[in-house]
């Protein structure tokens, strides 16, 4: 059965939801994978549905032109006085769009808070269906794999797991013996990327590279065969933001070129295709 692949929101961070929608539907895509809730970072835009009818209708027409789906939506933090309840808006909307899953990460280096406010959101997400994906970030307070998997084992919720980047996974330092053991029922998505082999030691060279700078598959110095091939088989969400390329090419030639790449590589080196 061949692998599946998702439109992650970074990967074209300029288009509103609806136009996710069609870039994704245009490349070859399976899924999108959008960011419905407001982190309101700088230059962010602001893709909550929950807070634009038109542009949820717009969306909603999109998915049904297209029969693409949603697979999971961006981004339940966890961080300092957070009141989980924030994001059920974004749930229900999750819910109607028929996604999946929703991803989650760690910003806060209170353990116990962390722990407790992830499960919350946990459970806030489970009448509505949805798998909580952990993502270990390296620039955030949950920033490695040992990190990640101490807070699910803690707060031990049946719809939480791990979402790992194969990225992240890199940049900290990670050891693939310590993938062996873990839950294959964990595993749902995970995102999907290349960059250069040397990681930088400069947090703010790391975070422009994170945010801007990712590779094609198979294009950098990321052990990308041999972290997937230890996994199960999952839907691979692609998150390659490289803002360069995004006006070079324009965003639905920059989505086309990142499949390509990602389909060749696991041709040509994943075993579970």
């Amino acid at each position: 059965m061949a692998l599946e692949y998702s439109l992650a929101h970074l990967t074209v961070m300029g288009c509103p939801t609806p136009e996710l929608v069609y870039v994704g539907a245009r490349a070859g895509y399976d899924y999108v994978s959008p960011r419905l809730i407001y982190m309101g970072l700088p230059g962010e835009p602001n893709y909550a549905l929950a807070d634009n009818p038109e542009m949820l209708r717009a969306t909603k027409r999109a998915l049904a032109d297209t029969g693409i789906k949603v697979h999971d939506i961006e981004l339940a933090r966890v961080y300092d006085d957070l009141y989980p309840s924030k994001y059920l808006p974004a749930f229900e909307v999750a819910a109607e769009l028929g996604a999946k899953a929703v991803l989650s990460s760690i910003w806060t280096p209170r353990r116990e808070y962390a722990i407790e406010k992830f499960g919350q959101i946990c459970d806030l997400a489970k009448p509505f269906g949805l798998f909580v994906g952990l993502e270990y970030v390296p620039i955030a307070s949950v920033n490695n794999l040992a990190g990640a998997v101490d807070v699910l084992r803690a707060a031990d919720r049946p719809n939480a797991g791990l979402m790992l980047d194969v990225h992240h996974f890199h940049r900290a330092y990670d050891k693939l013996e310590d993938l062996v053991g873990l839950p294959p029922k964990w595993f749902r998505f995970a995102h999907l990327c290349d960059a250069q082999g040397e990681i930088p030691t400069d947090r703010a060279e790391m975070t422009r590279i994170l945010r801007e700078e990712r590779l094609y598959v198979g294009e950098g110095g990321v052990p990308i065969a041999d972290i997937l091939n230890r996994l199960p088989k999952m839907v691979y969400s692609i998150e390659l933001p490289h803002l360069a390329r995004a006006r070079e090419f324009g965003y639905a030639e920059h989505a086309f070129r990142c499949l390509e790449s990602a389909k060749a590589y696991a041709a040509a080196h994943i075993r579970h295709t």
